[in-house]
Protein backbone atom coordinates (compact mmCIF):
# COMPACT_ATOMS: atom_id res chain seq x y z
CA UNK A 1 0.00 0.00 0.00
CA UNK A 2 1.58 3.32 -1.09
CA UNK A 3 1.61 6.42 1.14
CA UNK A 4 -1.31 8.09 -0.65
CA UNK A 5 -3.52 5.00 -0.41
CA UNK A 6 -2.54 4.53 3.25
CA UNK A 7 -3.51 8.14 4.01
CA UNK A 8 -6.93 7.70 2.36
CA UNK A 9 -7.52 4.45 4.27
CA UNK A 10 -6.59 6.12 7.58
CA UNK A 11 -8.87 9.08 6.83
CA UNK A 12 -11.76 6.73 6.08
CA UNK A 13 -11.27 4.99 9.44
CA UNK A 14 -11.27 8.33 11.25
CA UNK A 15 -14.48 9.40 9.50
CA UNK A 16 -16.15 6.07 10.29
CA UNK A 17 -15.28 6.46 13.99
CA UNK A 18 -16.54 10.06 13.91
CA UNK A 19 -19.79 8.97 12.28
CA UNK A 20 -20.33 6.24 14.87
CA UNK A 21 -19.80 8.82 17.64
CA UNK A 22 -22.27 11.21 16.07
CA UNK A 23 -24.98 8.60 15.57
CA UNK A 24 -24.89 7.13 19.07
CA UNK A 25 -28.41 6.87 20.45
CA UNK A 26 -29.43 8.17 23.86
CA UNK A 27 -31.50 5.79 25.93
CA UNK A 28 -34.76 7.36 27.07
CA UNK A 29 -36.05 6.25 30.47
CA UNK A 30 -39.52 6.82 31.87
CA UNK A 31 -39.60 9.70 34.36
CA UNK A 32 -42.11 7.83 36.50
CA UNK A 33 -40.90 4.24 36.74
CA UNK A 34 -37.45 4.35 35.13
CA UNK A 35 -38.33 1.79 32.44
CA UNK A 36 -36.67 2.04 29.03
CA UNK A 37 -39.62 0.31 27.39
CA UNK A 38 -40.82 3.56 25.83
CA UNK A 39 -41.92 4.76 22.40
CA UNK A 40 -42.29 8.18 20.82
CA UNK A 41 -45.71 9.73 21.40
CA UNK A 42 -45.84 12.87 19.26
CA UNK A 43 -44.48 16.39 19.54
CA UNK A 44 -45.73 19.38 21.49
CA UNK A 45 -44.03 22.43 20.01
CA UNK A 46 -40.34 21.52 19.94
CA UNK A 47 -40.60 18.94 22.73
CA UNK A 48 -40.74 15.22 21.95
CA UNK A 49 -43.17 13.21 24.10
CA UNK A 50 -42.90 9.51 24.96
CA UNK A 51 -45.21 6.73 26.10
CA UNK A 52 -44.10 4.17 28.70
CA UNK A 53 -45.43 0.70 27.91
CA UNK A 54 -44.82 -0.49 31.47
CA UNK A 55 -46.54 2.14 33.65
CA UNK A 56 -48.63 3.42 30.72
CA UNK A 57 -47.93 7.11 31.23
CA UNK A 58 -46.86 9.92 28.92
CA UNK A 59 -43.90 12.18 29.65
CA UNK A 60 -41.90 14.95 27.99
CA UNK A 61 -38.42 14.25 26.67
CA UNK A 62 -36.82 17.16 28.52
CA UNK A 63 -35.47 17.89 31.98
CA UNK A 64 -38.84 18.91 33.38
CA UNK A 65 -40.36 16.90 36.20
CA UNK A 66 -43.40 14.75 35.40
CA UNK A 67 -46.62 16.78 35.12
CA UNK A 68 -44.52 19.92 34.72
CA UNK A 69 -43.34 21.72 31.58
CA UNK A 70 -40.35 23.51 33.13
CA UNK A 71 -37.05 22.06 34.44
CA UNK A 72 -36.42 22.19 38.21
CA UNK A 73 -33.68 24.83 37.97
CA UNK A 74 -36.06 27.28 36.31
CA UNK A 75 -38.75 26.66 38.93
CA UNK A 76 -36.14 27.12 41.68
CA UNK A 77 -35.02 30.41 40.12
CA UNK A 78 -38.62 31.63 40.24
CA UNK A 79 -39.05 30.66 43.90
CA UNK A 80 -35.76 32.23 44.98
CA UNK A 81 -36.56 35.43 43.09
CA UNK A 82 -40.04 35.63 44.57
CA UNK A 83 -38.80 35.36 48.16
CA UNK A 84 -36.13 37.97 47.43
CA UNK A 85 -38.91 40.40 46.54
CA UNK A 86 -39.54 40.15 42.77
CA UNK A 87 -43.11 40.36 41.50
CA UNK A 88 -44.66 37.60 39.41
CA UNK A 89 -44.33 39.72 36.25
CA UNK A 90 -40.67 40.46 37.01
CA UNK A 91 -40.03 36.74 37.54
CA UNK A 92 -41.65 35.92 34.20
CA UNK A 93 -39.42 38.46 32.44
CA UNK A 94 -36.38 37.05 34.22
CA UNK A 95 -37.17 33.50 33.08
CA UNK A 96 -37.70 34.75 29.54
CA UNK A 97 -34.29 36.48 29.55
CA UNK A 98 -32.40 33.61 31.19
CA UNK A 99 -34.04 30.59 29.58
CA UNK A 100 -36.21 31.83 26.74
CA UNK A 101 -39.32 30.58 28.56
CA UNK A 102 -42.30 32.76 29.49
CA UNK A 103 -44.67 31.04 31.94
CA UNK A 104 -47.98 32.61 32.88
CA UNK A 105 -48.62 34.38 36.18
CA UNK A 106 -50.81 31.49 37.28
CA UNK A 107 -48.05 28.96 36.53
CA UNK A 108 -45.50 30.83 38.65
CA UNK A 109 -48.07 31.19 41.42
CA UNK A 110 -48.77 27.43 41.33
CA UNK A 111 -45.04 26.75 41.74
CA UNK A 112 -44.89 29.06 44.75
CA UNK A 113 -47.87 27.41 46.44
CA UNK A 114 -46.82 23.84 45.73
CA UNK A 115 -43.17 24.03 46.75
CA UNK A 116 -43.66 26.44 49.62
CA UNK A 117 -45.95 23.85 51.18
CA UNK A 118 -43.28 21.18 50.67
CA UNK A 119 -40.63 23.32 52.39
CA UNK A 120 -42.96 24.24 55.24
CA UNK A 121 -43.77 20.59 55.85
CA UNK A 122 -40.13 20.02 56.77
CA UNK A 123 -39.69 23.32 58.62
CA UNK A 124 -42.58 22.45 60.93
CA UNK A 125 -40.45 19.62 62.34
CA UNK A 126 -37.37 21.75 63.06
CA UNK A 127 -35.63 21.70 66.46
CA UNK A 128 -33.66 24.87 67.15
CA UNK A 129 -30.73 25.44 69.53
CA UNK A 130 -31.76 28.97 70.44
CA UNK A 131 -30.02 31.37 72.83
CA UNK A 132 -31.31 32.81 76.10
CA UNK A 133 -32.56 36.07 74.57
CA UNK A 134 -35.45 36.36 72.13
CA UNK A 135 -37.18 39.39 70.66
CA UNK A 136 -40.86 39.61 69.80
CA UNK A 137 -42.51 42.30 67.75
CA UNK A 138 -45.48 43.05 65.54
CA UNK A 139 -45.87 45.11 62.37
CA UNK A 140 -48.92 46.10 60.36
CA UNK A 141 -49.40 45.75 56.61
CA UNK A 142 -52.47 46.26 54.47
CA UNK A 143 -53.78 43.10 52.80
CA UNK A 144 -56.80 43.22 50.54
CA UNK A 145 -57.71 46.66 51.84
CA UNK A 146 -57.53 45.69 55.52
CA UNK A 147 -54.88 45.91 58.21
CA UNK A 148 -53.15 42.64 59.06
CA UNK A 149 -50.69 42.18 61.91
CA UNK A 150 -47.48 40.20 61.49
CA UNK A 151 -46.10 38.84 64.76
CA UNK A 152 -42.56 37.48 64.88
CA UNK A 153 -40.16 35.94 67.40
CA UNK A 154 -36.44 35.96 66.59
CA UNK A 155 -33.47 34.54 68.47
CA UNK A 156 -30.84 37.19 69.27
CA UNK A 157 -27.69 35.12 68.91
CA UNK A 158 -28.46 32.98 65.86
CA UNK A 159 -30.89 35.43 64.17
CA UNK A 160 -33.17 32.43 63.63
CA UNK A 161 -36.79 33.43 63.05
CA UNK A 162 -38.45 31.09 65.52
CA UNK A 163 -42.07 31.82 64.67
CA UNK A 164 -44.40 34.07 62.72
CA UNK A 165 -48.11 34.62 63.12
CA UNK A 166 -50.62 36.59 61.05
CA UNK A 167 -53.80 38.05 62.52
CA UNK A 168 -56.40 40.72 61.87
CA UNK A 169 -56.32 41.78 65.54
CA UNK A 170 -53.65 42.91 68.00
CA UNK A 171 -54.56 41.24 71.26
CA UNK A 172 -52.88 39.22 74.00
CA UNK A 173 -54.25 36.04 72.40
CA UNK A 174 -52.29 36.85 69.26
CA UNK A 175 -49.13 37.48 71.31
CA UNK A 176 -49.67 34.14 73.04
CA UNK A 177 -50.15 32.37 69.70
CA UNK A 178 -46.77 33.45 68.28
CA UNK A 179 -44.94 32.66 71.53
CA UNK A 180 -46.45 29.18 71.63
CA UNK A 181 -45.21 28.55 68.10
CA UNK A 182 -41.72 29.67 69.08
CA UNK A 183 -41.82 27.44 72.16
CA UNK A 184 -42.55 24.39 70.00
CA UNK A 185 -39.43 24.72 67.84
CA UNK A 186 -36.90 25.85 70.47
CA UNK A 187 -35.02 23.20 72.45
CA UNK A 188 -35.12 25.32 75.64
CA UNK A 189 -37.20 28.31 76.79
CA UNK A 190 -35.53 31.74 76.79
CA UNK A 191 -34.26 33.51 79.88
CA UNK A 192 -35.36 36.90 78.54
CA UNK A 193 -37.88 38.10 75.98
CA UNK A 194 -37.46 41.67 74.73
CA UNK A 195 -40.36 43.60 73.21
CA UNK A 196 -41.63 47.09 72.58
CA UNK A 197 -44.26 48.72 74.75
CA UNK A 198 -47.33 46.71 73.71
CA UNK A 199 -49.25 46.01 76.91
CA UNK A 200 -50.14 42.46 75.85
CA UNK A 201 -46.59 41.10 75.99
CA UNK A 202 -45.92 40.79 79.77
CA UNK A 203 -49.05 38.72 80.40
CA UNK A 204 -48.48 36.67 77.25
CA UNK A 205 -44.90 35.82 78.27
CA UNK A 206 -46.07 34.83 81.75
CA UNK A 207 -48.87 32.66 80.37
CA UNK A 208 -46.60 30.74 77.97
CA UNK A 209 -43.33 30.47 79.92
CA UNK A 210 -44.18 31.22 83.55
CA UNK A 211 -41.69 32.70 86.01
CA UNK A 212 -38.65 31.12 84.32
CA UNK A 213 -38.70 33.74 81.55
CA UNK A 214 -38.38 37.46 82.24
CA UNK A 215 -40.08 39.98 79.98
CA UNK A 216 -38.05 43.11 79.26
CA UNK A 217 -39.59 46.18 77.70
CA UNK A 218 -37.06 47.97 75.51
CA UNK A 219 -36.59 51.50 76.85
CA UNK A 220 -33.42 52.83 75.25
CA UNK A 221 -29.84 52.26 74.20
CA UNK A 222 -28.57 52.38 77.79
CA UNK A 223 -30.51 49.28 78.81
CA UNK A 224 -28.41 46.17 79.42
CA UNK A 225 -30.61 44.49 76.80
CA UNK A 226 -31.66 47.45 74.70
CA UNK A 227 -33.63 48.38 71.65
CA UNK A 228 -30.69 47.65 69.32
CA UNK A 229 -32.04 44.11 69.23
CA UNK A 230 -35.47 45.37 68.22
CA UNK A 231 -33.97 47.68 65.60
CA UNK A 232 -31.97 44.81 64.08
CA UNK A 233 -35.16 42.79 64.14
CA UNK A 234 -37.03 45.50 62.23
CA UNK A 235 -34.29 45.56 59.61
CA UNK A 236 -34.71 41.84 59.06
CA UNK A 237 -38.49 41.95 58.80
CA UNK A 238 -38.46 44.90 56.39
CA UNK A 239 -37.03 42.51 53.80
CA UNK A 240 -40.31 40.61 53.96
CA UNK A 241 -42.45 43.66 53.27
CA UNK A 242 -41.59 43.66 49.55
CA UNK A 243 -42.73 40.06 49.29
CA UNK A 244 -45.95 40.54 51.21
CA UNK A 245 -47.24 43.63 49.43
CA UNK A 246 -49.97 42.84 46.96
CA UNK A 247 -51.16 39.69 48.72
CA UNK A 248 -54.78 39.15 47.74
CA UNK A 249 -56.04 37.53 50.92
CA UNK A 250 -55.05 36.38 54.40
CA UNK A 251 -54.66 32.71 53.49
CA UNK A 252 -52.25 33.48 50.65
CA UNK A 253 -50.35 35.84 52.94
CA UNK A 254 -50.00 33.11 55.59
CA UNK A 255 -48.56 30.70 53.04
CA UNK A 256 -46.09 33.23 51.68
CA UNK A 257 -45.13 34.32 55.20
CA UNK A 258 -44.16 30.72 55.94
CA UNK A 259 -42.17 30.46 52.72
CA UNK A 260 -40.29 33.65 53.50
CA UNK A 261 -39.43 32.23 56.93
CA UNK A 262 -37.92 29.14 55.26
CA UNK A 263 -35.99 31.25 52.76
CA UNK A 264 -34.64 33.54 55.48
CA UNK A 265 -33.72 30.80 57.97
CA UNK A 266 -32.21 28.21 55.65
CA UNK A 267 -31.36 29.56 52.20
CA UNK A 268 -30.16 33.14 52.62
CA UNK A 269 -26.67 33.69 54.09
CA UNK A 270 -26.61 36.43 56.76
CA UNK A 271 -23.87 39.08 56.72
CA UNK A 272 -23.86 39.37 60.52
CA UNK A 273 -23.35 35.58 60.74
CA UNK A 274 -20.25 35.66 58.51
CA UNK A 275 -22.03 34.16 55.54
CA UNK A 276 -23.85 31.42 57.40
CA UNK A 277 -27.61 31.02 57.53
CA UNK A 278 -29.56 31.33 60.79
CA UNK A 279 -30.39 27.64 60.41
CA UNK A 280 -26.70 26.73 60.41
CA UNK A 281 -26.06 28.90 63.46
CA UNK A 282 -28.99 27.31 65.29
CA UNK A 283 -27.77 23.78 64.38
CA UNK A 284 -31.04 22.86 62.71
CA UNK A 285 -31.15 19.59 60.77
CA UNK A 286 -32.91 20.65 57.58
CA UNK A 287 -32.94 18.51 54.41
CA UNK A 288 -32.80 21.40 51.92
CA UNK A 289 -30.04 23.87 51.15
CA UNK A 290 -31.86 25.75 48.39
CA UNK A 291 -35.14 25.91 46.49
CA UNK A 292 -33.86 23.51 43.81
CA UNK A 293 -33.66 20.77 46.44
CA UNK A 294 -37.19 21.61 47.57
CA UNK A 295 -38.49 21.29 44.02
CA UNK A 296 -37.00 17.80 43.59
CA UNK A 297 -37.99 16.50 47.03
CA UNK A 298 -41.37 18.23 46.98
CA UNK A 299 -42.31 16.46 43.78
CA UNK A 300 -41.28 13.02 45.05
CA UNK A 301 -43.13 13.48 48.34
CA UNK A 302 -46.23 14.43 46.40
CA UNK A 303 -45.83 11.35 44.21
CA UNK A 304 -45.74 9.12 47.28
CA UNK A 305 -48.75 10.75 48.92
CA UNK A 306 -50.95 10.76 45.83
CA UNK A 307 -49.87 7.55 44.11
CA UNK A 308 -48.21 9.33 41.22
CA UNK A 309 -50.80 12.06 40.60
CA UNK A 310 -49.52 15.39 41.94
Amino acid sequence: MDEHTHHKHHLKQVLEVHDVTRTETVTIACKYCGSTNVVKYGMHGSVQYYWCKDCRRKFAGNQALPHMHFPPDQIATALQSFYEGLSLNAIRRQLDQLYGKLPSDSTVYEWIVRFTKAAQWEANHACVHASKVWAVDETVLEIDGKNAWFWDVIDDETRFLLASHLSVSRTMEDAVAVLVRAQKVAMLPPRFIVSDGLAAYPDAVDRVFGADTVHIRSRGIRDEINNNLIERFHGTIKQRTKVMRGMQNIETAKLVMGGWLVNYNFFRPHEALHGKTPGEMAKVQFPFTNWAAVVHRGYHRQEIRTGGKP
